[in-house]
């Protein structure tokens, strides 16, 4: 009994912990891709949500996975559009091309967000221009990981209660 207690309060405080670098690298990057004047802040604030963690490794692990998909999913969409394949009819090849590009990279676990990224440059419509949404949602995900990889440097508040540090009554840690 003792043990779920403790176990429950640790992960509370790794969840609010994980909440709150959440919200506040969203705010910031939110608010410097606006005070850019950047197209979309909202993909700022996704990449650093995504790329949040408790640990630099485990943040510069998310971050370069979701750089390395939105960048295959806007060179894949730019290519696609490239070769005059836009529109509904176009969405699901290109897809299928910038999960399958993700997989023959090792990048599996973005694979879902390259081939959402590809989708929404295939349906641009033709009088936008896909080089330059490609190259700002590459730049507003950078900037959204970046403040993601600041913040995980920043030590945890709330530091666990020495009861959980030493152990159970086994010996055992948790």
């Amino acid at each position: 009994m003792k043990g779920e207690c403790s176990l429950a309060k640790a992960s509370f405080r790794s969840a609010l912990q994980l909440g709150t670098r959440s919200a506040v690298g969203a705010t910031l990057a939110f608010a410097i891709a606006q005070g850019l004047n950047l197209d979309f802040p909202i993909f700022a604030l996704v990449g650093a949500v995504i790329a949040t963690d408790l640990t630099p490794a485990q943040s510069r692990e998310l971050g370069l996975r979701r750089v390395v998909a939105t960048f295959v999913g806007a060179l894949t969409g730019v290519i696609a559009t490239s070769a005059k394949l836009t529109g509904l009819w176009a969405v699901a090849p290109s897809i299928v091309v910038a999960v399958l590009i993700c997989y023959r990279v090792g990048a599996y676990e973005g694979a879902r967000v390259a081939g959402y990224i590809c989708g929404l440059i295939v349906l641009l419509d033709e009088s936008a221009q896909p080089w330059h949404y490609a190259f700002f949602r590459l730049v507003e995900t950078v900037l959204g990981v970046l403040v993601a990889w600041g913040l995980s440097f920043v030590p945890k508040l709330l530091r666990p209660d020495q009861d959980d540090v030493e152990g159970s009554e086994d010996g055992t840690s948790r």
